[in-house]
């Protein structure tokens, strides 16, 4: 991945009124080995679950045959032939749109039938040269998909969305042909100039709610808009667990005081080590917000400081199933997760002392070693939220 810049990926939905599965699919990989980002919008004909199933298939090669390095047309081509064919209007039965942004920071986009990619430079946005891809056999000969290629820089926007967006409100006084394209990059662009520093979800809930609005808070077809947002990278210390030797006291501290990012502290014995090395009173909070985990800390300097294992179990149990629509709490752990989505790098500082209170055979078997626990958090934001997650054992 290019050093100086993190790459932000996230979508909202909204689906077809009354429809209680969404008909468009959204799809995304990091590919840790090839610091690679791979991002998929694929939409199904019509709505419900049977347009769901036609995205997941279409999202799914997509993201599959991308990743093996097959050239554009290739993809295109696979995907096509591989897709059903309406019998009555003899067109495919999803659209996609795919970028594949690869470790050079290079981006190449592949488009089919969805409204054309956006693509915005600060606030204005960036017209990039667009090839014609004709597809030359099998069913789908004469077929024409879209690709271009650019190397973004900070602060660019790549928006994609599907015509549950540009079609949002269709027929209405306001807009007769539909939002279209230009409207959303004009309100994008109104959006980014308002607040430079939007996250991709903002950005993309603020544009999907605008449709919905346009077509009366009744959606007519699934709503659908990802955004892909380069950007300075947010970063967050997590240290947890006394040093093995107890001469590291003081390492730790100077590393947690220096540190350039927001900074947790999970574990009782590590805030005291942190607090006793930098001259400073933890205060203790006897507010339970989490009837299940002992309540926060206070300390100068640090943004949050929690109970140690059962804190971190939490945390894994919460990112499992988290996502955009999960409403957090006020607990300890919930306020860990919402710092770590947050947040674009993590680093974890691991100590490496035995904890005698996690050697007794009475205590539950949910009480895992530290690392155990560690190592699974880090892998749901690697895979599922593709934060950068790096480790240092003390």
């Amino acid at each position: 991945m290019r050093k100086d810049f993190f790459i932000e990926v996230n979508s909202q939905q909204r689906n077809h009124d009354e429809e209680r599965i969404c008909g468009d699919v959204f799809l995304y990989r990091y590919i840790r080995e090839e610091e690679r980002v791979i991002a998929v919008l694929s939409d199904g004909m019509g709505h419900g679950v049977k347009a769901n199933i036609l995205a997941t298939l279409t999202a799914t090669m997509a993201l599959n045959f991308t990743r093996e390095h097959k050239e554009v047309d290739r993809i295109a081509e696979i995907i096509m032939n591989t897709l059903p064919v309406c019998s009555d209007r003899k067109i495919s039965y999803s659209t996609f749109t795919i970028v594949d942004i690869d470790s050079s920071g290079k981006a190449n986009i592949l488009e089919y039938d969805n409204p054309s990619t956006i693509i915005l430079r600060g606030n204005k946005e960036l017209d990039v040269q667009w090839k014609k891809v004709v597809l030359d056999k099998g069913k789908n000969a004469g077929k024409v998909l879209r690709s271009c290629s650019l190397v973004p820089q900070k602060e660019d926007r790549i928006i994609f969305c599907t015509d549950g967006v540009s079609q949002s409100g269709m027929g209405s006084e306001a807009f007769p042909f539909g939002w279209e394209r230009d409207s959303i990059a004009a309100y994008a662009s109104q959006l980014v100039t308002s607040e430079s520093s939007i996250s991709a979800v903002m950005l993309a809930g603020k544009i999907v709610t605008m449709a919905h609005k346009n077509d009366g808070y009744k959606a007519k077809d699934d709503i659908s808009c990802a955004i892909i947002y380069f950007r300075e990278p947010r970063k967050l210390m997590i240290c947890t667990g006394p040093p093995f030797e107890k001469e590291k006291d003081k390492e730790l501290a100077l590393k947690i005081s220096g540190y350039e990012g927001k900074v947790i502290l999970c574990g009782g014995t590590t805030a005291d080590i942190v607090a006793r090395e930098l001259n400073r009173t933890i205060v203790d909070e006897l507010i339970f917000e989490d009837p299940e985990l002992p309540p926060e800390s206070f300390l100068e300097g640090i943004d949050l400081v929690t109970e140690g294992i059962l804190t971190l179990q939490k945390v894994n149990e919460i990112l499992k199933t988290y996502n955009n629509s999960v409403r957090l709490g006020k607990g300890p752990a919930d306020k860990i997760v919402k710092m770590l989505m947050e947040s674009d790098e993590i680093h974890f500082i691991i100590g490496t002392r035995i904890n005698i209170a996690h050697q007794d055979p009475n205590l539950p078997v949910e009480l895992e070693i530290r690392r155990t626990v560690v190592k699974r958090i880090a892998r749901l934001l690697e895979e599922k939220w593709l934060k950068q997650v790096t480790f240092e054992y003390i």
